[in-house]
């Protein structure tokens, strides 16, 4: 088995792993594995907006996917944590975004709904899987 190898996202990451002690990815052989990534900025603010907490989150995704070597291109998996049940916004823009960020694929996906997530006022986090040939 090859040996793990821990990624922290420049920013947000840094105080992770100083205050929290967790890594945002994970690689392993040719899979990375991410952290749930929120909605937040480098300074853990959430958007009021819905839709713009859920862009963000697929931002900090795609940012701590980078740090592991890989992308959207590669991802596999997602799973989605919502806080509020799942109105239809929720997949509007859920889909939307997929499509933007993953044009040539369809991962398979899970969504949960969830009581309350890291941060009192997060509404979705995203982990993903990916595969990196």
């Amino acid at each position: 088995m090859n040996k793990p190898e821990f990624f922290v996202t420049p920013g947000y990451g840094e105080y992770m792993l100083n205050n929290l002690h967790y890594s945002q990815a994970v690689k392993i052989g040719d899979r990375v594995e991410t952290s749930g990534q929120g909605g937040w900025n480098d300074n853990l603010q959430i958007p009021e907006s819905l839709a713009d907490e859920i862009a963000q989150a697929f931002r900090n995704v795609e940012q701590t996917l980078a740090t592991a070597g890989a992308g959207w291109e590669h991802v596999v998996h997602v799973n989605s944590y919502h806080v509020g049940g799942l109105p239809p916004e929720v997949n509007d823009v859920m889909v939307r975004l997929y499509r933007h960020y993953m044009p040539n694929h369809a991962p398979i996906w899970t969504q949960v709904g969830v009581a309350a997530l890291g941060l009192p006022t997060m509404r979705i986090e995203i982990r993903v899987t990916a595969i990196v040939p």
